[in-house]
């Protein structure tokens, strides 16, 4: 098998990870993958913030409602979609950006910022390393902007931790490859009896890995989405001077 096609279809979120520090010039590298994706119109509408210091880490996990593993591991990387660099270059010519006052930007600088987490995901893997994206950080995005001093048009979109695994993951079943690929148009006829299926070998999963605790992907699933998920994220954004076309 390619190497490559390997460490893509054999992603796992690691969240045990050991205090081991990461090799700086393996750092430089995951970060250049990043570094030389591609953005929109050439746009460079990402910039990444690098959090080391233990107090900093700490901080993010409560930010993102509590979770240990980013402060254990070495490395936390936010992913920001940044407008204040075009805005300052347009200025630089005596121009005025108003992009950002568009719902359009924001899903083009979210999908530029989805490329480079993949990036960055794949090349730490490459380097032997475990990881695992963290949206949380939208739970209270306005904490994170104060955190990392980020000035207005940016937004923390996501993060992702980076560290030496301790006690490795399994990997997750996905739901049957009919209900993702699709040929020409989307096709749902037999959606309910595949989610059914894999309700059933989700559950069997969790079982199999020893969590008696394991819900169905429908209950996981609605203990998220039943609710606005993140409610704090378009007063965030509209505070850092985004808008929605109104």
């Amino acid at each position: 098998m390619n190497p490559v096609f390997d460490i893509f279809t054999s992603h796992k979120s690691e969240r045990s990870f050991t205090e081991q520090s990461i090799d700086e010039a393996a750092l430089g590298r995951i970060v250049a993958s990043a570094y030389r994706a591609p953005t929109s119109v050439n746009s460079q509408q990402v910039s990444l913030v690098i959090s080391r210091k233990a107090e900093s880490r700490e901080k993010i996990a409560a930010i993102a409602g509590g979770q240990p593993w980013i402060a254990k591991a070495p490395v936390f990387i936010t992913f920001v979609l940044d407008m204040h660099k075009s805005g300052q270059a347009m200025a630089a010519i005596d121009k005025q950006q108003i992009a950002q006052q568009s719902i359009e930007s924001i899903v083009s600088g979210a999908t530029d910022v989805g490329i480079a987490l993949g990036a960055v995901m794949a090349a730490a893997r490459a380097e032997g390393l475990g990881i695992v994206p963290i949206g949380g950080i939208r739970r209270d995005p306005e904490a994170m902007i104060d955190l990392l001093k980020l000035p207005a048009h940016t937004f923390p979109v996501v993060g992702v931790v980076i560290g030496h695994v301790d006690v490795p993951a399994h990997q997750k079943p996905r739901l049957p490859v009919a209900t993702f690929r699709h040929e020409e148009t989307y096709q749902s006829a037999d959606l309910e009896q595949h989610i059914s299926d894999y309700n059933q070998e989700m559950v069997a999963h969790w079982q199999n890995i020893g969590r008696n605790d394991g819900e169905s992907w429908s209950e996981s699933v609605s203990g998220y989405y039943q609710n606005i998920y993140f409610p704090k994220v378009l007063s965030a954004l509209l505070k850092q001077g985004f808008g929605n076309d109104k």
